[in-house]
């Protein structure tokens, strides 16, 4: 019994581990940071969890909502543009990786994103590579 139980326990923290792989490789929305104004963040979260529920349409209008209230808001970009590769509208969803790559220097999930990655050289090729570029503010996470 004990030795069924400790299988269960390591099968369980191998999926859980495999299963933030496979997310990463997915796409998973971003969260807004700390200092974005309250209604911005919510509308983010609000889409997040849109977006969790398969319900792309209405997660892109809570992005954009956001993007309304902080149009600075890298985050944002981002997840409305995975939300907009979803729906199938990549040329819309090219500009906002594209906004947010250049509004997040360096950020390590949108930069290193395979979403991004996969719209091919010639977006990666007019952003200006910030990737190295000193993080002037400590508290961002990028």
């Amino acid at each position: 019994m004990h030795n069924v139980l400790v299988l269960l326990v390591l099968t369980a923290l191998l999926a859980s581990c495999s299963g933030l792989n496979k997310s990463a490789l997915a796409g998973v929305p971003l969260t807004a940071p700390a200092g974005v104004p309250t209604a911005a963040a919510l509308a983010v979260d609000r889409g997040n969890q849109l977006f969790a529920e398969g319900q792309w349409e209405l997660a892109s209008t809570q992005y954009t909502a956001a993007l309304t209230l902080h149009p600075a808001l890298a985050e944002a970009h981002y997840d409305l543009a995975l939300t907009l590769q979803r729906l199938g509208r990549n040329r819309e969803a090219v500009a906002h990786y594209k906004e947010a790559a250049n509004l997040a220097p360096g950020h390590p999930v949108i930069w290193n994103s395979p979403l991004l990655r996969q719209i091919g050289s010639d977006v990666r090729e007019s952003l200006v590579d910030k990737r190295r570029v000193h993080n002037p503010n400590p508290q961002m996470p990028y």
